[in-house]
């Protein structure tokens, strides 16, 4: 079967003509044990609707059986297109599909436009029939349908894995520290620091404002939880030294591993930062500065009506990662670059002294200089001003 796809890709429109006679035309709303799928048959005046089992090897034989259909109406088909949201099955079933010569695609959820109605029917049903519409007019090339996520690798999904793993322990060992300092406030203990190599050791000595020991069953939890905070911190620590074997193992030309050894020269970014942003959306291979600035979050909502004109904030639409860590690491830039242009940007803009001023323009910053980053990344172009520490 033939599978008529463009080597470029445009995640607002379709760069394939449709010939809808010939195309099948498959949405899928994914369900943890239920797929329900919906499909537009050449020659079919009704479109199907079929619940199946969350089955891989059930989907194609459906597929191949409408196929089989719209061959006896008199339609040869030359394509199958299939759509489905992403969501918690990623995009395995997107790559499953196209090893298999059918064309396969990933909405972005926040992409379909949807009822304005305050109260509207949610049912899976009239979810595929919404996705059916925005995926025919994507198909058709119209934009503002619906967007596509690019379907990454299986090595792609992998090399982010260790990052995102380290996030979730740093915020877990947050919450694991604040958790047992809440307990020993209760007993008037402000002085015990858990993040101390020994402090398991000197959990014993601690005595309450009363001057009492503290009561067996806080005790035990308190060792509970720095056992459990004793491993967070042995995982994060295994994460990163395999992360730095791993950089220095890697080729020094080019891929992704390059890319974090640039941009760790930098001064004031660490390894850390950089393997986020390079495996997040810097290697991500974005068409230009303003899809960088948009798939970040980092641009306006403006509104606008009449002669009313105001902007909402962010909006957030983004990577939520890649938006947080640029904003962070606005504010250290500012301390560690302070002679580079984006900075003497910033403090141009700033010179008001308000706080409010401050945190709306650092938000400006942070786009700006993810914007560098990946000129960085990309074309190897240093931004003006900007200290690198010597190559190593």
């Amino acid at each position: 079967m033939e599978r008529p796809m463009s080597q470029d890709f445009d995640a607002s429109r379709s760069l394939t003509a449709l010939e809808q006679d010939n195309t099948l035309i498959v949405v899928i709303e994914m369900g943890q044990a239920k797929w329900l799928v919906r499909a537009v048959v050449p020659g079919i005046e009704r479109q199907p609707l079929k619940r199946l089992d969350a089955d891989e090897e059930a989907l194609l034989k459906l597929l191949y059986r409408w196929h089989a259909e719209a061959s006896q109406a008199g339609h040869a088909i030359k394509r199958i297109v299939v759509a489905y949201e992403a969501g918690r099955d990623g995009f395995w079933l997107a790559r499953w599909l196209r090893a298999r010569d059918i064309e396969a695609h990933v909405i972005h959820p926040s992409s379909i436009a949807v009822s304005r109605e305050h109260r509207r029917a949610k049912t899976d049903r009239l979810d595929t029939e919404l996705l059916l519409r925005a995926f025919l007019g994507w198909l058709r090339g119209e934009k503002r349908h619906c967007s596509m996520a690019a379907i990454p690798t299986v090595e792609e999904e992998d090399s982010r894995r260790p990052n995102r793993e380290r996030e979730n322990l740093v915020r877990e060992q947050t919450r694991t520290v604040n958790g047992i300092k809440a307990i020993l406030v209760r007993f008037g203990i402000r002085t015990f620091k858990p993040t101390l190599r020994k402090a398991e050791d000197k959990l014993e000595a601690l005595r309450t404002a009363e001057g009492i020991q503290l009561p067996e069953n806080t005790r035990a939890e308190l060792r509970r939880n720095l056992a459990r905070l004793r491993v967070i911190r042995e995982q994060t620590r295994a994460i990163e030294h395999e992360r730095l074997r791993k950089l220095a193992a890697a080729p020094a030309e080019s891929g992704p591993h390059a890319m974090v050894r640039l941009i760790a020269r930098v001064i004031g970014i660490g390894v850390e930062t950089a393997d986020m942003l390079v495996n997040e959306i810097l290697s991500r291979g974005l068409r230009d500065h303003k899809a960088v600035a948009r798939y970040a979050g980092l641009t306006g909502s403006p509104e606008e009506s009449g002669k009313r004109r105001r902007e909402k904030g962010l909006a957030r639409a983004g990577n939520a990662r890649v938006r947080r860590g640029m904003i962070q690491l606005a504010w250290r830039f500012l301390m560690f670059q302070k002679n580079s242009a984006l900075a003497q940007w910033f403090r141009a803009r700033t010179a008001d002294g308000r706080g409010t001023t401050r945190k709306t323009m650092i938000v400006a910053l942070a786009r700006k200089l993810l914007i560098a980053l990946w000129r960085l990344a990309t074309a190897g172009e240093v931004p003006a001003g900007v200290l690198l520490r010597p190559a190593a």
